[in-house]
């Protein structure tokens, strides 16, 4: 979905949503074919926009993936690595001293991999703490005009902060100014 249309169906689903409010039981003729007009336009623009099929599984990792009725998540894939994991529980370790007798992964295997060196952590101020906002960016102009865009969206956060990741974390910039509210009501009385 571009930009434009992401604004385009934004903007339709605002309209229907004032529509909601406004909408009671004395609500005449013309003003519902208004908004099934609005309504049919919302879906019209929704159907543009999706470009992908509907997932075939709930699984976010592999949404398209083969279909395994028994699986929670529907997904063959994942459900395959954790009935692996269960009759290994089971039967103990696959090899020798917990070795796996299949052949080895040509990617290797974590501790054989380096860590990354350098990440930009955007983070939002939820009222309690500071909590990523979004996946973590290797380009820090990037991170920063994914906050940018953030902090222009219709639900703006009171604070946003980019962190760098380089073996430890530091605050390069703040935006906003974080203020610890209170979650209970009325003062936790």
């Amino acid at each position: 979905m571009n930009h434009a249309q992401l604004t385009a169906l934004g903007r339709a689903l605002r309209l229907v949503g004032e529509h909601g409010d406004a909408l009671t039981g004395t609500t005449p003729d013309a003003k519902l074919h208004e908004i099934r007009a609005d309504l049919r336009r919302a879906l019209d623009l929704l159907e543009e926009s999706v470009t992908a099929a509907k997932p075939t599984t709930r699984c976010a990792e592999h949404p398209g993936g083969p279909v395994d009725t028994s699986a929670p998540d529907l997904c063959l894939l994942c459900e395959t690595r954790r009935r692996a994991a269960r009759r290994a529980e089971f039967n103990g370790p696959a090899g020798p001293a917990g070795q796996s007798t299949g052949t080895p992964s040509r990617y290797g295997v974590r501790g054989d991999r380096p860590q990354p060196q350098q990440r930009w952590l955007p983070e939002l101020w939820n009222g309690q703490e500071w909590q990523l906002c979004g996946t973590p960016r290797r380009d820090r102009h990037e991170a920063e005009l994914y906050l940018a865009a953030q902090r222009r969206g219709s639900r703006p956060a009171m604070a946003y902060r980019l962190v760098h990741e380089f073996t430890d974390y530091e605050v390069l910039r703040v935006w906003g100014t974080p203020v610890r509210t209170d979650i209970e009501p009325m003062g936790n009385l």
